[in-house]
């Protein structure tokens, strides 16, 4: 029995649109890839299952059983994507209230980064044997100020009848 290639063109196209989608920086945008996506990988387990049987219960079908663990796997992506569209629609609307928009921005670090690999001036990169070097004289300067602030001073000397 060969796959409806109806089927399968249809799971593509949801797949490949969701991808192009989920892409962009709009978080709606990116919501709708993530639902496209998830309902063509849906119909890929659906059609990967094999054809259509009896419904899955044991004694009460004579013919070709449905295999039940694609169905089961489809039913808990169905609750993990509602789920995700929830928290990801949550996100979008609090963006929206914040600033007006619903586009994700750069992280300040990463547009760091990006400027100095722009310019090619990323500095020298330590070997390792210079971090641990780093890592072990850091914890040595450390460990001598835990013992500077912890440690009793010493104890003072008496002079007790010496000399008197």
């Amino acid at each position: 029995m060969s796959p409806n290639l109806t089927l399968l063109l249809v799971a593509c196209t949801l797949i490949g649109t969701g991808v192009y989608l989920f892409l962009s920086r709009s978080l709606v945008r990116a919501l709708m890839g993530f639902l496209l996506m998830g309902n063509g990988i849906n119909l890929l387990f659906i059609v990967g299952s094999g054809p259509a049987g009896q419904p899955p219960i044991v004694g009460h079908s004579e013919g070709v059983m449905a295999d039940p663990v694609p169905q089961a796997l489809v039913l808990t992506a169905i609750v993990i994507t509602l789920g995700m569209t929830a928290f990801v629609l949550a996100l979008a609307h609090r963006s929206r209230q914040l600033d007006g928009l619903d586009l994700v921005r750069d992280d300040a670090e990463s547009r760091r980064i990006l400027e100095l690999a722009e310019t090619d001036n990323l500095g020298s990169v330590p070997t390792a044997r210079e971090t641990a070097e780093a890592i072990q004289a850091e914890g040595a300067r450390t460990e001598s100020r835990f013992h500077e602030e912890v440690a009793p001073p010493p104890p003072e000397e008496h002079e007790k009848g010496v000399g008197r």
